[in-house]
């Protein structure tokens, strides 16, 4: 039974310094785990898009469906986005040859328009009013183009504007600094806010990923896809056991 104190609260962790942590690694994990798929087990963007897209599909279902927010649950869902967002990124950039920067235009256009289309729906897109299949619906939608859309948009960083990838961490690191600094001296909107971050965090964990796993003639570390991996889940795992994890209270 819903008691009236879980009706307060939303189907979404709090935002914390741990969960922009969690969500730096896992959209990591999600680039260096689409690329292992895709490449490594040389299955194509494609096929990898189609495997990842089920599971991400059967995740927001079972999200959807769970009475109260769990965190498990939750940042599986994430990682099940982003490496979703990494193969279907790259398959639209380079399969379908429409490159870096028209992909990035294209998911840009999706994600203002899926969130131009949740707030005229809802009235809001504050994640702490996520707690209704709707809301759900919408927030995982725009999640997943968000996802794509940092996929596209560090490798074009990274690879096309020839800035490498410690350069493209520096300019999306930097971006995000200066968003901590308008959150914590300015009363600019934290709604605006945390989407900027949450776009901007995807774009920085896929240079961070394509850093480790990419050849060393190409500015990497030409670590092993599956360790790296392994060890960015483990990190999440460990982040999701030590750390308290509330949900988001509704505001009045």
């Amino acid at each position: 039974m819903i008691t009236r104190e879980d009706s307060a609260l939303s189907k979404v962790p709090e935002v914390t310094l741990v969960f922009w942590a969690i969500k730096i690694a896992a959209t990591t994990l999600g680039e260096t785990g689409g690329d292992a798929l895709s490449m490594s087990l040389d299955l194509g963007y494609l096929l990898s898009t189609a495997i990842f897209a089920a599971l991400f599909a059967v995740a927001v279902a079972a999200q959807i469906r769970a009475r109260a927010f769990n965190p498990w649950l939750y940042w599986l869902t994430i990682i099940a986005t982003t490496t979703v967002g990494t193969t279907l990124a790259d398959f639209a950039d380079r399969s379908l040859g429409i490159g870096y920067a028209g992909g990035s235009a294209l998911l840009l256009v999706l994600l203002l328009g899926s969130l131009f289309v949740w707030y005229r729906t809802l009235g809001t897109v504050a994640i702490n009013s996520v707690r209704s299949p709707p809301s759900e619906a919408f927030y995982w939608i725009t999640i997943m183009f968000s996802q794509t859309l940092g996929t596209a948009l560090g490798d074009w960083t990274a690879d096309t504007e020839g800035l490498g990838y410690l350069g493209a961490m520096m300019i999306f690191g930097g971006l995000l600094a200066v968003l901590a600094a308008v959150y914590l001296w300015t009363r600019v909107s934290h709604t605006l806010l945390f989407w900027a971050a949450f776009i901007l965090t995807r774009p920085l964990g896929a240079v961070v990923g394509d850093f480790l796993d990419k050849p060393h003639e190409q500015g990497g570390l030409e670590l092993s896809r599956f360790v790296a991996s392994g060890v960015l889940l483990a990190f999440v795992v460990v982040c999701v056991l030590v750390f308290p994890h509330r949900a988001a209270r509704l505001k009045d």
